[in-house]
């Protein structure tokens, strides 16, 4: 019987397609209207962190070095108040395979698509994941499809994105490219279910549970070169999965007082799957876009239930402006000599404003870098962006407007981390569950899994289910 290929009718196989392609039934996850075991489905669909070392480390990905930037520390302390500016340490990913910490991710899923017997894997990413895919198939000898969202409806896509087409191309993938809108996930549910092939998306327990060895290596790293855990880390958050692993890695490490610090572009205003706003914003992942909306609905992902869950993890949330990123990113080559790309220098950028509100003997680590490339120099980035009509100001980059001007600062004083309401965040994380999930009471365990999704309590959670009117 031939099957429905309309949109409509794609979609109503989803779950089905998921589950061929996944290999997870999630519905033996769930508990309750809103609950579902978070950790039984890490736990049991997942691999211990020793298997994942193992499994990395056959095809080079992970034990990637700590550096100190001496240069960047001396400059925060040189504008913070006397016996301030915590020393900036950043975990260089981009030594991985793929040049970007998502190799760790990639390594994981594909091995196990492979233990699986799938002939071959997809990814729907426009970033460095469907690099980190398409090496990890070619060492595994797995054919490879990334599904890129690249154009906006005249057909131009941004440099950023064009170049990681380039790369996931050169590492054997065949890549499609797509317009801006709702046939990525479309496109992406049909290739499945043509191919047969695993869905190696960022989400599932095995791409999350990559990213803990970063997490553990941090710890044992910095305790072997400085005696300590790093005090605050600071990770680029966009889809929560990045956050959310090293989070789980630290905590298996016992590294339970480090502060964990979410970081994201301030894209305020513009919509990431809007085509008139697509090529108006000049970072393609890392930014609000993308880290407030899988923050407080993280569910809304291409698998049922996402095990990226930020905010598990979050202590803080800050922001940073697009100017002051690519400022940082200047610095970090021109007095540190390490040239890496825009996605880790979101964290950096928040790490060297966070350093200066630290004492002088505490460490601030930035989780993640990533490689550069072509079209990931700040040169085709901001020529990409006049050729938009977006102004390029030095200036005060507390005036910035995300899609009409990108402010570069004119003095280092100026690169301030502003800092997200996680009580907001958690209330529409709550009111988005009850929401999503279409129910008009809870049970008990429903609020303790919302207490322990958003890392809150149970008098929080109940205060808000009260304000929105949801018998208990």
């Amino acid at each position: 019987m031939n099957k429905d290929i309309s949109y409509d009718g794609v979609m109503a196989r989803k779950k089905e397609i998921m589950k061929q392609a996944i290999g997870i039934d999630y519905d033996e996850f769930e508990t309750g209207g809103i609950a579902f075991d978070y950790e039984r489905m890490m736990r049991e669909t997942g691999y211990t962190l020793e298997e994942m070392q193992k499994i990395q480390r056959e095809t080079g990905v992970g034990n990637t070095p700590i550096l100190e930037l001496k240069n960047l520390t001396k400059l925060a302390r040189q504008l913070a108040p006397k016996g301030k500016g915590a020393r900036i340490f950043i975990k260089d990913e981009a030594a991985n395979p793929s040049g970007s910490f998502k190799a760790r991710r990639a390594a994981v899923s594909v091995y196990h698509a492979k233990k699986l017997g799938y002939k071959g894997v997809i990814a729907a990413t426009s970033g460095n994941y469907g690099a980190g895919v398409a090496s990890q198939a070619a060492m595994r000898g797995l054919k490879c499809i990334i599904v890129q969202e690249c154009y906006d409806s005249r057909g131009i896509g941004q440099p950023e994105i064009i170049e990681k087409a380039r790369k996931c191309e050169a590492l054997g993938a065949e890549v499609a490219q797509l317009s801006v809108g709702p046939e990525l996930f479309y496109t992406f549910l049909r290739m499945l279910e043509d191919t047969g092939y695993f869905n190696a998306s960022l989400y599932t327990p095995f791409g999350i549970a990559g990213v803990e060895t970063l997490g553990y290596e941090i710890a044992v790293q910095l305790r072997e070169k400085e005696g300590k855990d790093p005090d605050v880390v600071v990770a680029t958050n966009a889809g929560g999965g990045n956050l959310t692993g090293t989070a789980r890695g630290l905590i298996k490490a016992g590294a339970l007082n480090t502060q964990i610090v979410g970081a994201s572009v301030n894209l305020k205003g513009l919509h990431m799957a809007s085509d008139k706003q697509f090529n108006r914003k000049s970072f393609t992942t890392g930014h609000t876009g993308f880290g407030i909306p899988f923050t407080t609905w993280p569910d809304r992902s291409d698998v049922p239930r996402s095990a990226g869950r930020p905010l598990r993890y979050m202590d803080r949330y800050v922001t940073v402006n697009q100017g002051e990123v690519f400022y940082i990113t200047e610095a970090l080559a021109q007095i540190e000599g390490i040239e890496r790309g825009p996605a880790g220098n979101t964290s950096l950028a928040a790490a060297f404003s966070i350093a200066q509100e630290l004492d002088q003997d505490q460490i601030v680590l930035v989780q993640e870098t990533e490689y550069t490339g072509a079209g990931k120099h700040i040169q085709p980035q901001l020529t990409f962006a006049r050729e938009n009509d977006i102004q390029i100001i030095i200036g005060n980059p507390d005036e910035e407007i995300p899609g009409k001007n990108i402010i570069l600062p004119e003095h280092p004083g100026l690169i301030k981390a502003k800092d997200i309401d996680l009580n907001k965040l958690r209330k529409s994380y709550i009111k988005n569950s009850i929401e999503i999930m279409n129910v008009n009471s809870l049970s008990k365990e429903d609020i303790e899994f919302l207490a322990e999704d958003s890392k809150s309590n149970l008098e929080f959670v109940i205060s808000i289910l009260k304000e929105l009117g949801i018998s208990l």
